[in-house]
C-alpha cells in the first residue's frame, strides 16, 4: 500500500479536528491559545492518529468521528513534549526543529499550554460519550503503567546501573503506553471486543516497544538537525536507553524483532492490516 499517501491523508483529518477543536489564537485569552496551537501545529508525524484511524479501519472501515477520537491522542502526545522540554525536566531548547515552547512564550505559559491540551482532550472525549475511550486516555496517561509513571522512572533512572528490567518498565509506560492505546481507541470506536481487541492491544505493544527502541537509536546516531530536537541528550543526562542496556546492534536486532511480532499480531485481519503494518514498518525504518 502506499503509507506515505496514508499517513499524509489522515494527517489532514487529523489537523483539520484540531484546528476545530482548539480555540483559536484570536480567542480570550490569547496568550494561552497561541502557545497551545504553537506546539500543536508545529509538524511531527502524527504517528498516534495514525495508529488510531488503521486500527478502526481494521475492524470497522470508515468511522464517523473517528477524527476526534485521534485529535484527542496528539493533544495528550504534545501536552508531554511541552512538559518534558521544560527545565525541570529534560530542560532542551529545540522540538520538531523549532524552539521549544517555553523558550518563546516562558516557562509559565507553557507549563499551562500543556496543562490546557491534557484538559481539552478529555473535554472532547466526554462530549463523544464513550466512557470506556476516557479510561483508556486516562491508564495510558497516569502514573500506574503510564506516561507519567514511565517519565517518573526515568528522572529516577538517570545516573543509575542500566538494568533490563528498568529499562523495559520505563520505555513501556512512558512511550508504549500512549501507542497502545493509540491502537486500542481506535478499535474500541469501531466496536472491537474480545479476541480482535486483545490482537491489537498485543501489536500496540510491540509497536510502542519497537518504536522506542528506535528512538534510542537515532538519539546516538542521528544530528540534531536530523531529529527537529537536540541529539545526544540520553548520554549526556545518564538516561538509560536501550544501547545502554545492550549495544547498538543488539538494540536493532530487537527492534527487527519487535517489528515481527507487530505484523504477526494482526496477520488474522488479513488486508484490512496493511496500514497497520506499514506504520510498523515505518516506525522502525526511519531515519528521524
Amino acid at each position: 500500500m502506499n503509507i506515505s499517501a496514508f499517513l499524509a491523508d489522515r494527517t489532514t483529518i487529523t489537523e483539520r479536528a484540531l484546528d476545530r477543536l482548539v480555540p483559536s489564537e484570536t480567542t480570550l485569552p490569547v496568550a494561552i491559545h497561541k502557545a497551545m496551537r504553537y506546539s500543536l501545529f508545529a509538524g511531527g508525524k502524527r504517528i498516534r492518529p495514525a495508529l488510531c484511524f488503521a486500527a478502526s479501519e481494521a475492524i470497522g472501515g470508515h468511522c464517523p468521528g473517528i477524527e476526534n477520537v485521534a485529535a484527542t491522542l496528539e493533544m495528550i502526545h504534545t501536552y508531554s513534549l511541552i512538559h518534558d522540554d521544560l527545565p525541570a525536566l529534560d530542560n532542551d531548547d529545540l522540538r520538531r526543529g523549532r524552539p521549544t515552547n517555553h523558550k518563546v512564550f516562558g516557562e509559565a505559559m507553557a507549563i499551562l499550554a500543556g496543562d490546557s491540551l491534557l484538559t481539552l482532550a478529555f473535554e472532547v472525549l466526554g462530549k463523544l460519550g464513550n466512557a470506556q475511550l476516557v479510561v483508556e486516555l486516562a491508564t495510558a496517561s497516569g502514573t500506574v503503567g503510564g506516561m507519567i509513571g514511565g517519565q517518573v522512572e526515568d528522572i529516577q533512572g538517570e545516573g543509575k546501573p542500566a538494568t533490563a528490567e528498568l529499562l523495559d518498565r520505563i520505555h513501556r509506560a512512558k512511550t508504549g503506553a500512549l501507542l497502545r492505546a493509540s491502537v486500542r481507541m481506535g478499535a474500541i470506536y469501531a466496536g472491537a471486543a474480545g479476541p480482535q481487541l486483545e490482537a491489537l492491544s498485543s501489536y500496540g505493544e510491540h509497536v510502542g516497544l519497537a518504536f522506542q527502541i528506535v528512538d534510542d537509536i537515532l538519539d546516538v546516531e542521528q544530528s540534531s538537525e536530523a531529529l527537529g530536537k537536540t541529539a545526544g541528550k540520553d548520554a549526556a543526562q545518564q538516561k538509560i536507553t536501550f544501547p545502554a542496556v545492550y549495544g547498538l546492534e543488539p538494540s536493532r536486532q530487537m527492534a527487527g524483532r519487535e517489528l515481527e511480532l507487530a505484523h504477526a499480531a494482526v496477520a488474522q485481519f488479513g488486508e484490512k492490516a496493511d496500514p497497520l503494518k506499514a506504520i510498523a514498518d515505518l516506525i522502525v525504518h526511519r531515519k528521524a
